[in-house]
């Protein structure tokens, strides 16, 4: 008899396992190690799928979901028509420029040596032996004199580098008629490692989400590459290209990783408000900071090429598209927070909703702010570093325009990234306070 009890206590240890175990790998992931699978699972994806389709059906049974569906599509309809008004057309073939020397080609080092430079002052000069790898001149070796030691990179023997193809100056000897200039280092096989091992990362240990952000991430940057850019040189408003950009951006993001939940729907809300609050106040602000763009390289190579564009407004899209990853992470932070509260306590009140979600966006805030300012700070440190070996003072060193335009955009960002907190959790709770509790997603953004 107390065989037979003991196996009964424990089949019900095993029962109660198994209905608990999703609450069980919340807190440990490794729990499932413990048990022995009893069935196969259905798919994740499936099971996803499902739950979407529900939550959809349940949000647009209510006046507040339905107006949560079309604010979001008139916002929808609004990018789809800017990005079609505003897609550039097909550039027309062109030779290409000369602003940075041409083509490029590929070749190895065979050797590197000091040689005595030439002129009156006697000084050491790099000189290099060079084999080029493509071209017609592939497999040829070539001399290239690099210049000064103290003002040459050290290229050593073995070394990938990139060299440019160049013709000599009239009247050489016949021996002479094609030379080589040195470009720089090859970095393309190691910039392409580095990718790889990135998404092989992502795809380890997100595994599915990861796959969809991988993608999310392909799409953004192809509509910076086919839309974005190409509208900017052929003459459109940066300004308008980079909002409509960004928010298309923004909508492939937020679908691929999150799905078309509510807290999806809210966060484009505020995404959306907030993006062009950061664009009005950042062409503001440009404005009456005269940031004119003229002291970039673009103020140079633009005009050698033929492009005749605001290289203003082309400051001001820097800052939208630059505003754009910290508002998409925190609205959608936000309005995850507010269904989670929503989903653990259904009687709290659309005021306690945005008071317990705020208070979690308060401490987020202070450090993505942060994360914000030293992401700028780091690409302005080789110019913050030349201010300040040569004695530059810090009212001179901030009123430099490369030196005041990043600063402008750090604090536009965060401006932006202020207002989308309290917007974006203010609208979810309301949303969230009027929807019924099969509405609300099954998965919740975490932080």
């Amino acid at each position: 008899m107390q065989s037979d009890q003991g196996e009964l206590r424990r089949v019900d240890r095993e029962k109660e396992d198994g209905l608990f175990l999703d609450e069980r790998l919340e807190d440990d992931p490794f729990a499932e190690l413990d048990r022995e699978p009893r069935r196969r699972p259905r798919p994740r994806q499936r099971r996803q799928r499902r739950r979407g389709r529900g939550e959809a059906r349940a949000l647009l049974r209510t006046d507040a979901g339905r107006l949560l569906v079309g604010a979001v599509t008139l916002l929808f309809a609004a990018t789809l028509i800017g990005l079609i008004a505003l897609w550039p057309p097909q550039p027309h073939p062109s030779t290409p420029s000369q602003a940075f020397g041409g083509a490029t080609l590929a070749a190895t080092v065979d050797s590197a040596s000091i040689v005595p430079c030439p002129g009156p002052v006697a000084s050491d000069c790099r000189r290099i032996q060079v084999t080029p790898t493509e071209g017609p001149e592939a497999g040829k070796r070539e001399s290239i004199d690099l210049g000064p030691v103290l003002s040459t990179p050290n290229v050593s023997a073995g070394a990938h580098v990139r060299v440019l193809r160049v013709a000599a100056l009239p009247g050489s000897t016949a021996s002479a008629q094609v030379t080589y200039q040195f470009v720089d280092f090859d970095r393309r096989s190691s910039l392409l490692w580095l990718a790889v091992a990135f998404a092989a990362l992502v795809l380890v240990l997100a595994r599915w989400r990861g796959l969809l952000a991988l993608v999310g991430f392909a799409a953004s940057l192809l509509i910076v590459i086919r839309f974005l850019i190409p509208g900017i040189l052929a003459g459109t408003s940066p300004l308008e290209v980079s909002l409509i950009g960004a928010l298309a951006a923004m909508f492939t993001t937020l679908v691929l990783t999150s799905g078309f939940g509510v807290q999806t729907l809210a966060a484009a809300l505020g995404i959306g408000a907030s993006l062009l609050f950061a664009t009005l106040l950042g062409d503001l602000w440009a404005h009456i900071a005269h940031l004119n763009g003229l002291t970039s390289e673009l103020a140079i190579v633009l005009p050698q090429s033929g492009i005749h564009v605001s290289l203003q407004g082309i400051v001001i899209a820097g800052m939208v598209i630059g505003a754009l990853g910290v508002l998409a992470d925190m609205a959608v932070t936000q309005a995850s927070a507010v269904m989670a509260l929503r989903k653990a306590n259904p009687d709290l009140s659309a005021r306690a909703l945005y008071r317990g979600a705020f208070a979690v966006g308060r401490d987020h805030l202070a450090a993505t702010i942060n994360t914000l300012v030293l992401a700028y700070v780091g690409a302005a440190l080789p110019l913050l570093l030349i201010l300040q070996g040569t004695g530059v003072g810090l009212a001179d060193a901030l009123n430099t325009q490369d030196v005041a335009e990043p600063i402008i955009a750090t604090l536009v960002g965060s401006i932006g990234l202020i207002a989308a907190v309290p917007l974006t959790t203010g609208l979810a709770a309301l949303l969230a306070r009027r929807l019924p509790p099969a509405a609300l997603p099954e998965h919740l953004h975490a932080h």
